[in-house]
């Protein structure tokens, strides 16, 4: 390893959660069943979208996207950690943290655009349920997700290219269970006012952006639901709505958790706890959310699995 100011390295240390080896198999377990859950769950969802011709919707077309890339999320750490208890060694590659670094920015940056096309989803199908099929036409569908992932490849290949102009330190340790950018980021001996503007800025404006379209949405959705007169039609619109919100609330709580508690103190154990409720617990939960209130659902679950009422 060469030291100076263009310091190459080879390798870095993930702390992650305990170095207790007697909780380590404890851990793992608790992991890898979360992590199957997690997949498992939003496999059948994609599945049972793919297979009901009724779930062919605009709504279910971007639902079976989100899980899709709620696979992809949890996996990008899931894998690598699961890897490091079972061989009890910490190292990460370089190569190979920025290239988890890369996929945990380019997934979760697809999590908030989707999430705002879902809730630009719902506010047209609310809103003006009468033109709701012209509008969101299978072309617009598609041009929705394509500038999704497109945004969302530019910002990590970007960040992924500011980290690679870091030189760093001896000290090469992630106080982490993953390589998490701004972790990384505070490891670097060089100081760069470009690299610290861009990392700090561009995911504050792109989270503000998809922010300020699903608060702008459901805004109009709960605006339209209040000047409906009868009770059941305000349920309705609510209801419709209930599974979106509390997924938005659970990613955008623990996304922010995540990313202040990274940036503020080198201390990680509040960051983990919140990078474990993103970036695990949450894809979890999305199955049942999804679900539970959803008979559409429900019902192709049960068709799928040859259970049908």
């Amino acid at each position: 390893m060469q030291l100076g100011n263009n310091t190459r390295i080879s390798e870095f240390l993930l702390l992650g959660f305990s170095d207790d080896p007697e909780l380590q198999p404890l851990i793992y377990a608790l992991f890898l069943s979360i992590y199957l859950i997690a997949v498992l769950g939003n496999l059948l969802i994609i599945l049972a979208i793919i297979s009901d011709s009724h779930l062919h919707t605009p709504m279910y077309f971007f639902l079976s996207n989100l899980s899709f890339v709620e696979v992809c999320f949890t996996s990008t750490t899931m894998f690598k950690i699961m890897v490091n208890i079972q061989t009890q060694s910490k190292i990460i590659c370089y190569a190979g943290c920025i290239t988890q670094m890369h996929f945990f920015l380019l997934f979760g940056g697809l999590d908030k655009f989707l999430l705002a096309v879902m809730a630009y989803d719902r506010f047209v199908a609310i809103c003006h349920p009468l033109h709701y099929t012209v509008i969101m036409n299978c072309p617009l569908r598609v041009v929705l997700v394509l500038v999704s992932w497109v945004m969302s490849v530019l910002h990590a290949l970007l960040q992924s290219l500011m980290v690679l102009r870091l030189s760093f330190c001896t000290d090469l340790k992630i106080p982490h269970f993953f390589c998490e950018l701004n972790q990384v980021a505070q490891l670097a001996c060089s100081e760069n006012f470009l690299n610290d503007l861009v990392m700090h800025f561009a995911p504050v404006l792109l989270g503000a952006a998809s922010l300020a379209g699903i608060l702008y949405s459901y805004s109009k959705i709960v605006s339209s639901a209040c000047a409906v007169s009868s009770a059941q039609g305000k349920h309705k619109g609510f209801s419709t709505c209930a599974s979106y919100f509390s997924v938005f609330s659970l990613f955008y709580g623990t996304g922010r958790g995540v990313y202040f508690s990274s940036a503020i103190a080198h201390s990680s154990h509040s960051s983990a706890a919140a990078s474990v409720m993103c970036t695990v617990i949450t894809p979890r939960l999305n199955p049942f959310i999804y679900s539970l209130r959803n008979k559409d659902v429900e019902r192709a679950l049960k068709r799928l699995s040859g259970a049908e009422l």
